[in-house]
């Protein structure tokens, strides 16, 4: 890809990639078969903060144990 190619397509990371910011994605589940997620930012170099808060929110949740229908019907996931 042409190095102003990573700018033509909308990106929900690039601000974060661009200033080095800490970011996280996790899992909260599905919407018509599709995953949904949310965005975790910290400050720059608060990788700390950002995995703590990521952390926390899988133990008082479980959509990160959750799978797509298409996923329960392959034979690992049973």
């Amino acid at each position: 890809m042409p190095f102003w190619g990573v700018f033509e397509r909308a990106s929900y990371t690039a601000p974060y990639n661009l200033t080095g910011s800490p970011a996280l994605s996790i899992p909260i589940g599905f919407e018509n078969g599709l995953p949904l997620a949310f965005q975790i930012v910290g400050k720059p170099f608060d990788e700390a903060m950002v995995m703590r808060v990521g952390h926390a929110f899988e133990q008082a949740t479980d959509f990160h144990r959750q799978r797509p229908p298409i996923a329960a019907s392959l034979p690992q996931h049973r």
